[in-house]
């Protein structure tokens, strides 16, 4: 059974971007709904993916700012992308934060419920767990170069300070900031120094990895930012990670070519399969349309600025091809609306990514196995 349109075609005018009017064009949709599920929670929970409940023998990490936890499924390992096994690796999520509640939804019915709503800039920091490792994708809306570009002046500028806060008190020996490339441009990267001198003012040592993600297996041209950090005690830094592809790149095509258009309402979660939007004829301006044999344009949390088409058929990608551009695997699922599930997606670090931070810093403490005795791990 499919869903029946409510109307033949639409009227889609374009946000406003500085440019002239333009005249509202004329899209035909292939379905109206746009993939929304609201699973059972015990029904969906995918044990998978779900992370141990044993701490002994596991290294503690604590997620401040986790989104949906692509970060954190990085670190935990045990899943598979593009029929590559990421191992699973020996660390503990002993609680993750996010002041988005519908993403912690998503990482609770994914993860772990050890995830909590809040605003960490309302809470006592020193109410939160210690932990070996931090992890902090603190956002990066006012550093990206899509965004305002207000830096400290904006909203979300200064909330690396939650981080810096936890690193004065609880100490852990190792810390994971991720961000923007754009943060080393701003102000001729003023932002950036001051952000890492604030870091290094309470007892740490830092340097920046710039990640292109494609160099390591992603689908999409997308670059990261990790600040990598370490107690000034242990004086030495875990080792960048090599490229492994050398410009042999996984395209759009290979990464969601078995990705069809799924009209059978009874198959399980198929709704993760529709378009998340009405579909278009053509793109308009600053639209995105990916090529065949390429890698796939950057996925962006932004879901009003840009449109990112399927690379051959006529209509914006899908939630799950977006999800599978970011190397969520095909199990993890996003419940919410298209809207709320791409700003998700888009703001998630992607797990393969995450997976590569995580083994070289798991490489790292197996030679230095006496900077976790703090925590007694």
């Amino acid at each position: 059974m499919t869903r029946k349109l409510q109307s033949n075609t639409y009227n889609y005018m374009r946000p406003k971007s500085g440019l002239p009017k333009r005249k509202a064009l004329k899209r035909k949709p292939i379905f109206e709904y746009g993939f929304k599920d609201n699973p059972n929670i015990k029904m969906y929970v995918n044990p998978t993916l779900i992370q141990s409940d044993k701490t002994e023998g596991y290294i503690k990490v604590i997620s401040l700012f986790s989104g949906c936890g692509g970060l954190d499924l990085g670190f935990l390992g045990g899943f598979t992308f593009l029929n590559k096994k990421y191992q699973a690796l020996p660390y503990r999520i002993v609680r993750a934060y996010d002041i988005d509640e519908k993403a912690t939804q998503t990482y609770a019915l994914n993860l772990s419920n050890d995830v909590t709503t809040v605003d960490l800039t309302n809470i006592d920091i020193r109410s939160l767990s210690p932990a070996n490792i931090l992890l902090g994708g603190f956002p990066c809306q006012d550093f990206s170069s899509c965004g305002h570009k207000k830096g400290f002046q904006g909203t979300r500028g200064e909330l690396y300070t939650v981080m810096k806060d936890y690193m004065n008190i609880h100490k852990p020996e190792i810390v994971v900031g991720e961000n923007v490339p754009f943060l080393e441009k701003l102000e001729n990267g003023m932002f950036l120094r001051h952000i890492i001198k604030e870091f290094e003012s309470v007892g740490y040592m830092f340097k920046v990895w710039n990640i292109y993600c494609p160099d390591f297996g992603l689908p999409q041209s997308r670059t990261r930012l990790f600040l990598i950090g370490v107690r000034s005690d242990i004086k030495s830094f875990p080792k960048p990670p090599t490229p492994e592809l050398f410009f042999q790149y996984v395209s759009i095509d290979k990464a969601i070519g078995d990705i069809v258009e799924i009209t059978d309402e009874s198959i399980t979660n198929q709704t993760q399969y529709f378009v998340a939007t009405k579909a278009t004829k053509g793109a308009g301006q600053g639209d995105h349309k990916s090529k065949q044999g390429e890698i796939a344009y950057t996925v962006r949390a932004n879901t009003k600025a840009r449109v990112h088409f399927h690379y051959s058929l006529d209509r914006r990608l899908t939630v799950r091809e977006c999800a599978r551009l970011q190397s969520f695997p095909d199990e993890f699922i996003f419940p919410h609306s298209a809207s709320q599930n791409l700003i998700e997606i888009g703001n998630a670090v992607p797990p393969i990514i995450g997976h590569l931070i995580a083994k070289q810093i798991y490489e790292f403490i197996n030679i230095n196995l006496s900077l976790m005795k703090e925590h007694a791990i």
